[in-house]
């Protein structure tokens, strides 16, 4: 009777270090896809950072063109007719 308990104790103790290491390696590939989606993330926030510097570098180029027409309107209206 007295292998029967220790045979159970040692089976529960198997059981419950089994579990915990696989938690612990749970854990471990948890932390690593982690990891791997910040990088992913970081790399596309640096893409919409270079678009967003690429749209406002176009959008001050349409503004001065659109300031360069006003003015040459501008002139226009101030000549008198004729």
């Amino acid at each position: 009777m007295e292998a029967v308990a220790w045979t159970a104790i040692g089976l529960l103790a198997v059981a419950v270090f089994g579990n915990m290491a696989g938690l612990y390696h749970l854990g471990n590939r948890i932390d690593a896809q982690g990891a791997a989606v910040s990088a992913r993330i970081d790399v596309l926030g640096a893409r919409i950072e270079a678009q967003g510097a690429s749209l406002s570098a176009r959008i001050d180029g349409l503004s001065a063109r659109i300031d360069a027409l006003s003015a040459r309107m501008d002139e226009h209206m101030g000549r008198p007719a004729g």
